[in-house]
């Protein structure tokens, strides 16, 4: 590339668990908190700012295309268009390429990127039955037509459809996500131990880099009052253990299933910033970035079987650009479940996978666990949906540049069927 997509910095809220400390903040508002403290940190004046792309998975209906509303809530300018993309758990990574692919249309140099979910905020919804009752009480123009319209209502009107369950579950496939995690460990052999152990090195990880993560974090005040305030992720736990995880029983196949909460990413709020631009237009601004784009592909594969899609998309960078994964210093996988995260490093080095699924003659090979996720992973900091992606990228830049690294390689399975493939060298 003539004109290299640069990440000049990043910064992120605190990762937290659903209906916990930043449940009562909406997208935008996590959006704009991240933002905020992305300008601060880097001290970029907004007016610079070519456009605003934010991936949000769950948009929300009182915050359409939330990425304007963070945008001009984090004082970027109204002249400055924003726009909201989504591509499941790689909305994050959506957001970064597509300014790739704006710089290299021509149209623009400088973007603020990221991703943001409030997964405690997702709605409950009525049947569209209900909402038809709904709808004459409201149109009666008498108090005999309103009560004759609320008489109609049933019990099973007021049952709402949750929409979180509803997000987590494919349309074509018709299986939850969690179930297409129990169909990996079925067909790969994955067992419960090998989860729960997985599980527990995520943890371990994610304790004992707390200190490293928290140069990504801003800090967040949830109330007006100021007293409180939010500075680290509240999802890995010190005291995690394998007797603790053993004692968890399946979620998605009670009777057989080996997928537990606690082998399984947690549901999470929080908002990732980042700014980009291009290299060009960095050095003449004085900045030293993290890193710079290199490639990225994404691919798609049976949505029944959308852990395997790090595979394909991987596959397909190596085709397009060279690198595989014996390239990678590091390497961020995020773990959507330890049985899909497990599938995949096992299908890596599988020659009929290899020959028979994505029609190589080679395997994509060994991925090291001492180069894996080397911070934790989403098991225990939590997948905010649309801004995982983001926060991968983020990640894995401040620690190529503490280990002075060149390259690393982040990847994410993606509901629905799709994998996201995104490679990264230090500057």
């Amino acid at each position: 590339m003539k004109n290299r997509l640069v990440i000049v910095d990043g910064v992120r809220t605190p990762f937290c668990k659903m209906g916990s400390e930043l449940g009562g903040l909406g997208a935008d508002e996590l959006g704009r908190i991240a933002v905020n403290a992305l300008l601060t940190r880097t001290g970029l004046d907004p007016a610079l700012v070519d456009e605003t792309i934010f991936g949000c998975v769950a948009q929300p209906a009182e915050a359409t295309n939330v990425a304007r509303v963070i945008a001009l809530r984090a004082g970027i300018p109204e002249s400055t268009p924003a726009m909201t993309v989504q591509r499941n758990c790689a909305s994050g990574c959506e957001a970064i390429t597509q300014a790739q692919e704006k710089l290299l249309a021509g149209r623009g140099s400088v973007f603020v990127v990221g991703g943001v979910e409030s997964m405690s905020n997702i709605p409950l919804f009525f049947k569209k039955s209900a909402a038809e009752k709904f709808g004459r009480v409201a149109r009666a123009k008498t108090f005999g037509r309103r009560l004759q319209a609320v008489a109609t209502f049933r019990r099973k009107d007021f049952q709402p459809r949750i929409g979180l369950q509803l997000g987590l579950t494919d349309p074509v496939c018709g299986l939850n996500m969690g179930e297409t995690a129990e169909l990996l460990a079925t067909e790969h052999g994955i067992t419960r131990g090998e989860q729960d152990a997985f599980a527990l090195q995520s943890h371990q990880r994610a304790v004992a880099a707390r200190g490293k993560l928290e140069t990504e974090i801003c800090p967040v005040f949830p109330s007006l009052n100021l007293k409180s305030t939010i500075t680290s992720d509240n999802g890995p736990r010190e005291q995690q253990s394998l007797e603790a995880l053993a004692k968890l029983k399946p979620v998605f196949d009670r009777k057989t299933g080996v997928v537990t909460a606690g082998n399984s990413s947690q549901i999470t709020d929080g908002a990732v910033a980042l700014l980009v631009m291009s290299e060009t237009r960095a050095s003449e601004l004085g900045f030293a970035p993290l890193g710079v784009l290199t490639g990225y592909a994404y691919a798609g594969c049976e949505p029944s079987r959308m852990g395997l899609g790090p595979l394909f998309a991987i596959a397909k960078a190596e085709t397009q650009f060279g690198l595989g994964v014996s390239d990678a210093e590091l390497i961020e996988l995020n773990e959507a479940f330890a049985a899909q995260t497990l599938a995949v490093l096992k299908c890596a080095r599988s020659e009929k996978f290899a020959e028979d699924v994505l029609r190589r003659r080679t395997p994509l090979g060994e991925i090291p666990g001492e180069i894996l996720n080397v911070n934790g992973g989403a098991i225990a900091l939590g997948h905010p949906v649309g801004a995982t992606g983001a926060r991968l990228v983020l990640t894995s830049l401040k620690e190529l540049q503490r280990r002075k690294g060149r390259r690393a390689l982040v990847t994410l399975c993606v509901g629905g069927g799709q994998g996201a493939a995104l490679w990264l060298e230090r500057m």
